[in-house]
């Protein structure tokens, strides 16, 4: 064990940097003055010092980390910065006189750092502002990956971090540097998504958003998380401008951010049109977004103009994981949010802020079957399996496949674990996948008129492991359970 010791370093390291988050909801509770200001302050040095006690107490384990410590580190951040993240907030609410407990404190924390956007608190509208800002800055800060901005700046205090990098980054991006330095690559890609932010955080300010309310639902929809400052999500402001806005951030959010970034590095925007997972995305959410549209026309009794903009809004915003809703899709025809639940899997970009299988998971099984049945006909023909003009090595389609034999089987086994807890079948599954997907809003009882509050204890735990499951692409976590994983 005593190799695992650089790992607690860092995670004393990763503890104090993230203590400083706390410092924003500290400084809207002294500007508004809502009597909670002690206890953010509190919280943040206690975490502080915390992590600078770990730190200091085992500086002199140093040295870049192997694989296996990457995945160890990677797992044990996302387990514990929420145990960090919920403390505070049950101390908050239980000043103001609503008791949360630990469970679904640590269940709204886990929610806000995968950005899944599901929520077990009701009276939102009624929240002391400085709990609804730390609530959605976790999203903005899980939405790129906090260890991908640790990465950035590890070096600072004579650290490494490339196999955190690695671990932590979903996709074909965390094999190929887009810069000659890890850093470099992790200080690009925070820089694209400040960059989005801000923009966000204009266009909804200049649409007629108030100035906070900007600012939070900027970090709800750029990380692709969704939880909103209001009970109605984003129906409380029944504006098409604003939703307009959303989408369109919505879907760029859905999109790699490795490819923005070496996109705007050449100059050359035409490099997204010529990414086939990026049109494939694209495609994805505006042709599904399209096609509920025209069910809500057909069959949902939805004037066309109205068809079209709940149709695409809340389908995109399924799709990309975000969660947003503009209306309580429950109410369509059955198709249309079963269909917008399915396309929560599928429909973002591996290096975006999105969770699920990804789309470029797809794009190879897609053509794989395609080749075994060439092979039905023409056994001797040889097809390789390209994306682009990119051949697929053999080893990754056999990590694509036991990536959804494992995708598969969590979301049966969790959903039966639901089901037998109580919870009918479509709450129940629909809650597991959502949460896997880390997309918030299920179907039955956690519909996007409801909340996760419903659930039981048990059935809340079983959720934050889901949500946990699937920021971490399922196999890294479960890999930690293997023997063979500790061997040496």
């Amino acid at each position: 064990m005593s190799d695992l010791l650089p790992v607690l370093r860092l995670l004393g390291v990763l503890t104090t940097l993230f203590s400083l988050a706390l410092l924003v909801p500290a400084g809207v509770s002294w500007v508004q003055g809502d009597g909670l200001l002690g206890l953010w302050l509190g919280c943040a040095c206690a975490a502080f010092a915390g992590g600078a006690w770990l730190w200091a107490g085992l500086h002199a384990y140093r040295g870049e980390l192997r694989s296996r410590h990457g995945v160890i580190l990677v797992s044990a951040t996302w387990v514990l910065l929420p145990l960090v993240a919920c403390v505070p907030l049950m101390m908050v609410c239980s000043a103001i006189g609503r008791e949360l407990a630990f469970s679904h404190a640590y269940f709204e924390a886990v929610s806000g750092l995968t950005t899944s956007g599901a929520t077990v608190m009701q009276g939102l509208d009624s929240l002391p502002l400085s709990i609804n800002v730390w609530r959605t800055f976790l999203q903005w800060m899980g939405g790129m990956g906090i260890l991908v901005l640790a990465v950035a700046v590890l070096p600072m205090f004579g650290m490494g971090g490339s196999q955190m990098f690695r671990a932590e980054v979903a996709g074909p991006i965390k094999d190929n540097r887009l810069t000659p330095r890890i850093t470099q690559t992790a200080k690009g890609l925070w820089g694209i998504y400040i960059a989005l932010s801000l923009a966000c955080f204009l266009a909804y300010w200049a649409g007629g958003m108030g100035l906070m309310d900007a600012l939070m639902h900027m970090f709800s929809t750029v990380s692709l998380g969704g939880l909103s400052s209001h009970d109605a999500s984003f129906a409380y402001f029944d504006s098409p401008l604003l939703e307009a806005i959303a989408m369109v951030f919505m879907v760029l959010g859905s999109g790699s951010f490795a490819l923005y970034f070496v996109a705007l590095r050449k100059r050359s925007l035409g490099l997204c049109w010529r990414d086939v997972e990026w049109r494939a995305t694209m495609a994805t959410l505006l042709g599904g977004g399209l096609l509920v549209s025209l069910v809500l026309l057909m069959q949902g009794g939805h004037a066309p103009a109205d068809a079209l903009r709940h149709g695409l809004f809340n389908t995109i915003s399924i799709a990309s994981t975000t969660g947003y809703a503009s209306q309580d899709f429950l109410l369509w025809p059955a198709f249309a949010p079963l269909f917008m639940l399915l396309l929560s899997g599928v429909a973002t970009s591996a290096g975006s802020a999105g969770c699920g299988i990804k789309m470029v998971r797809v794009l190879i099984l897609l053509k794989q079957a395609r080749r075994e049945m060439t092979r039905l006909a023409h056994p001797r023909a040889v097809q390789p399996v390209t994306l682009g003009r990119t051949v697929v090595d053999h080893r990754e389609i056999f990590a694509v496949l036991a990536f959804m034999l494992v995708y598969g089987a969590t979301i049966v086994v969790l959903g039966m674990a639901m089901v037998l807890s109580g919870l009918d079948p479509v709450t129940g599954f629909s809650a597991v996948v959502a949460s896997v997907n880390c997309m918030g809003p299920g179907l039955g009882s956690v519909g996007p008129a409801a909340h996760y509050g419903v659930l039981t204890e048990f059935q809340v735990w079983v959720c934050s492991v889901a949500m946990v499951l699937g920021r971490l692409e399922i196999l890294s976590l479960l890999a930690l359970l293997t023997p063979s994983f500790w061997r040496h």
